[in-house]
């Protein structure tokens, strides 16, 4: 238990996996090594209540910066790993130093999709995965801004949602045909374009971003496929994001859109662990393997490596599950739709408050709930218990969730 842990990665998952370690009983030496600033924050309030200036890097961090020093936790911010050796048990880090360790936790995350276009390096074409960015952001969109949002995906329209609120003009640039297109169905992805449409975001579906214009290194608008050009103050590119496991490919640990992991955390080599959103991991309720981006992910494999490392009994499978914010909806969904052939509303999408079930055969594989909180928590418990269910009792919403769930 004095053995020295090193973890690569102060994000959510990281920090997290530090702070367990030490609620856990480890007492050897934890090194925490992180890229950004300031010591392991949520991240999903950046693209919300950060943008919006009621939240900050302290009422979002994890644990005070104290809490690392009192727990003999070695933090060290503005560093990130560039090799490893899995021979030596060594981790070479950018600043010229090296750390051994006898567990390593890779917890490196993901980053943003940048688009390979003319003018992706001008000014005021940002992402929002860090503080910084979303301070970047807070910064430049206001009440007479053009903001241009590049991609219909959560994050777009969590973005849109919140450059509307600090009084922008909002264009969000789809290159599907509707909003949501990977991650949602199309009942959801009308009601999320019509309640936008509401709060004054204007959408263009189907249109394929060539390219950014800017003047004096800064942008101005960007340029469309059919040659048109929206005139934009801002843009945020949100189009998904790659894995940062560079590190582990090229120490040979064994890769596939993410570090492949097993239900411990562990990794192809047993004294290297991955968490987060750089793992590529077990998904036993579909008989698959995925990358998942997601805080309940992130604090579920931290407890899985936590565990492993301290001897301690694996923690009981979770249901993956995530939620986003927009305006006065709140979206909380449990599961995935892998291998479904049925979709199934409850409830009034007019109401805005509604659920989408989708099944296979008559087993829940996923539920998106609008302000529908029970709907998501038996929706849960259905698909993690793989209990059938009476589609025609719950297409119901007179028959209360608990009840369909008996």
């Amino acid at each position: 238990m004095n053995s020295h842990v090193v973890i690569l990665g102060a994000g959510h998952a990281g920090g997290t996996a530090a702070a367990l370690l030490r609620q856990y009983g480890f007492e050897g030496p934890i090194t925490l090594i992180g890229e950004e600033p300031i010591p392991p924050y949520q991240r999903p309030p950046l693209s919300k209540a950060w943008l919006k200036g009621e939240a900050d890097a302290d009422s979002l961090a994890l644990k005070p910066l104290e809490f690392y020093a009192d727990h003999n936790i070695d933090f060290r911010p503005n560093i990130r790993g560039v090799a490893l050796d899995r021979a030596a048990k060594t981790v070479s880090l950018s600043d010229g130093s090296s750390v051994s360790y006898d567990s390593l936790i890779i917890a490196t995350g993901a980053r943003a999709i940048a688009l390979p276009i003319a003018g992706a390096d001008l000014d005021g074409v940002m992402f929002l995965r860090t503080a910084a960015d979303a301070e970047l952001l807070k910064s430049t969109v206001g009440p007479g801004k053009r903001l241009a949002v590049v991609g219909g995906g959560y994050i777009g329209l969590e973005v849109a949602a919140s450059g509307r609120a600090l009084g922008a003009e909002v264009v969000v640039l789809e290159r599907e045909s509707r909003l949501l297109a990977r991650v949602a169905c199309e009942a959801l992805s009308t009601f999320f374009k019509a309640y936008h449409e509401k709060h004054g975001v204007t959408f263009e579906l189907g249109a394929s971003v060539t390219g950014f214009v800017g003047e004096g290194g800064h942008v101005t608008g960007v340029t469309l496929a059919d040659g048109r050009t929206m005139a934009c103050d801002a843009v945020v590119v949100g189009v998904g994001a790659t894995p940062n496991d560079e590190i582990a490919t090229a120490a040979g640990l064994e890769t596939a859109r993410g570090v492949v992991v097993d239900l411990e955390a562990r990794t192809s080599d047993p004294a290297i662990f991955a968490i987060g959103d750089v793992a590529h991991r077990p998904m036993p309720i579909y008989d698959r393997m995925f990358r998942m981006e997601s805080v309940p992910n992130a604090l579920e494999q931290a407890k899985q490596a936590a565990s492993a490392i301290t001897g301690r009994a694996a923690p009981a499978g979770e249901v993956p599950w995530q939620w986003s914010d927009q305006y006065d909806l709140k979206l909380q969904i449990a599961g995935y739709p892998f291998d479904t052939d049925e979709v199934l509303v409850r409830g009034d999408p007019a109401s805005g408050k509604f659920s989408v079930f989708h099944l296979k055969g008559d087993l829940v594989q996923a539920v998106e709930a609008i302000n529908s909180p029970p709907d998501f928590m038996m929706g849960k418990q259905l698909i993690l218990g793989r209990r059938p269910v009476s589609k025609a009792r719950l297409a119901d919403p007179s028959i209360s969730m608990k009840e369909v769930a008996a």
